[in-house]
């Protein structure tokens, strides 16, 4: 209810208001009072412009006065960037052209920088070209017996011989308390008494005593024994045949030589390496002109020689055949001024066989023992007898040389220093075993990781810096070491198998002492007649308690 009365209140107030405004209007009192306020309103606002616009009109005249002194300014700062732009433009000019100079020069400049990097690039690359000639060229000149295949006898620059004995100080001979080795004395064949000296004729206090001083001067001659045959001739009257006592086996001619002079005559030419007219000479000296053998007789001893022990030779041929390990190797010959080739095959036990043959490889090899062997091989790497055998084994003498050549020429290398010690460990290894003894399976182990681990470093040293175009021999013998690992390794695994192919190669000095002293041979049967001689000449003198001169003897009858 209170709302209600408060709300009808409020409108009885507010009517009351209108009421009386509208009265107002109504008497015009309204309308003056509001014509009142609007004029004084009109007057307030005109004295506002004409204030406004005096300040307007100051402003502007003090707008039009800045902007003067603004004109000024910027005609002064115009005249001022004017000249500070004709400065900087002649200096853009000149730094233009000291630009171009530049430029200019600099092209000059890199033009020639690229010259000289050509140059230089062109001087390093016959730089590394003569220094891979002159390494080839010192390692052909260092090449010796000790790191390469040159025998000792072709090496130039022969050094001493190294002697780790020490001088005693002491005569040499027996010494005191020891007893002494003289040289033997022989059946005399004539005795000479010596006469007592002139002072103990004469002097009676001398007397004899029971010792006697005796040395013997030893001299050799040669006397011919001739032994004449007589058969008489028996004529039949009726029939007019002839006839008389046979003749013994050999007897032919009218003057014939026993086996003693054929032997003499074959091993001077053959086992000693002389030649036909020094053997010739020899013997007619000797006798003093006695006996005059022909050069041809001389000649055809190596023919009578093999033919007389062709039983021999196959025996010897079957059992090298036998053999659980054969060695091989071959070595140039030559025939009429024209290549040719003799193969040697020898075992441990030192049976040897040669075979001349008029080429290498395969044809060479066919008819020798290596054809159908079914052993072990030993040999210095030749991929022709690859083909051949059951199992191989690489001439570790040779590989020790060729380390030691790559390490001679190699500086930057290790690889092949620590190679050449692991081998020289590996053989002293297994060199300390007795005959009957294996190598142990963890020791073998152990030494095949660190040959890889070796060659492993090879691999990276190569990666590094690649070998040089004119030496290639260190790295070839990387990737030969790699490849042909079990081949180098064989001996490791089986007691029968050597560690070098030395057997083939001492046995082959004998046809190269042959070959360089005949030079060229006449026809190819005269060398193989002479490697089937050398084979049984080999055989015989490796028996104890033989002598080569009466065997040989024996054999020519």
């Amino acid at each position: 209810m209170r709302n209600s009365f408060e709300y009808v209140t409020t409108l009885e107030y507010r009517l009351k208001a209108v009421s009386n405004e509208v009265a107002a209007f109504k008497s015009g009192e309204k309308y003056i009072q509001m014509e009142k306020r609007y004029w004084g309103i009109i007057r307030k606002l005109e004295a506002r412009i004409r204030t406004l616009e005096q300040e307007l009109a100051k402003a502007h005249a003090e707008t039009v006065t800045v902007r003067n002194y603004w004109f000024d300014v910027v005609n002064d700062m115009d005249h001022e960037n004017q000249k500070e732009m004709n400065k900087v433009r002649k200096l853009l000019k000149n730094m233009e052209k000291r630009a171009l100079t530049a430029e200019k020069q600099r092209d000059d400049a890199l033009d020639k920088i690229t010259e000289q990097r050509q140059e230089i690039y062109r001087l390093g690359t016959e730089l590394e070209e003569e220094k891979g000639k002159n390494q080839k060229l010192t390692a052909q000149l260092n090449h010796n017996y000790e790191n390469s295949s040159i025998p000792s006898s072709m090496t130039l620059k022969k050094k001493k011989v190294a002697n780790s004995r020490e001088k005693s100080g002491r005569k040499q001979g027996a010494q005191p308390g020891h007893k002494g080795y003289g040289r033997k004395k022989h059946t005399p064949t004539e005795t000479i008494l010596l006469p007592a000296p002139e002072e103990v004729l004469n002097n009676s206090e001398f007397k004899k005593t029971k010792k006697t001083i005796i040395k013997q001067v030893v001299g050799i001659r040669l006397l011919l024994d001739v032994t004449e045959y007589h058969a008489d001739v028996y004529y039949n009257s009726k029939t007019g045949e002839r006839i008389h006592a046979p003749f013994p086996d050999g007897v032919v001619n009218d003057v014939n030589y026993d086996g003693s002079i054929k032997a003499f005559l074959f091993l001077l030419n053959n086992e000693c390496c002389v030649s036909i007219d020094k053997c010739k000479k020899f013997l007619e000296d000797l006798t003093n002109g006695e006996l005059k053998i022909s050069r041809g007789m001389i000649n055809g001893l190596s023919k009578e020689f093999s033919q007389k022990t062709a039983p021999e030779q196959k025996e010897l041929f079957e059992t090298i055949m036998a053999a659980p390990v054969m060695h091989i190797d071959c070595t140039n010959a030559r025939v009429n001024g024209q290549n040719a080739y003799v193969f040697v095959t020898a075992t441990p036990n030192g049976e040897v066989l040669y075979s001349a043959r008029h080429k290498k490889g395969h044809e060479g090899v066919k008819g020798t023992p290596a054809e159908d062997y079914n052993g072990i091989i030993v040999h210095d790497h030749e991929k022709t007898f690859y083909k051949y055998g059951s199992a191989h084994q690489e001439c570790l003498a040779h590989v020790e040389r060729y380390l030691k050549d790559a390490t001679e020429n190699e500086k930057d290398k290790t690889w092949s220093g620590k190679m050449r010690s692991l081998l020289k460990e590996m053989i002293h290894y297994r060199n300390g075993l007795l005959p009957e003894e294996e190598c142990s399976k963890e020791k073998v182990k152990e030494y095949e990781e660190k040959y890889l681990e070796i060659l492993n470093t090879a691999k990276k040293e190569y990666e590094y810096e690649p070998p040089s175009d004119y030496y290639r021999d260190g790295f070839n013998l990387y990737k030969r070491m790699y490849e042909y690992m079990e081949n180098h390794l064989l001996f490791l695994h089986d007691n029968r198998v050597p560690t070098t192919n030395n057997e083939a190669e001492r046995d082959l000095r004998s046809y190269k002492r042959k070959q360089k002293q005949a030079m060229s041979f006449r026809s190819f049967e005269s060398i193989e007649y002479l490697c089937q001689s050398m084979s049984m000449l080999l055989m015989m003198r490796k028996k104890d308690d033989v002598n080569l001169f009466d065997s040989v003897s024996k054999i020519f009858g």
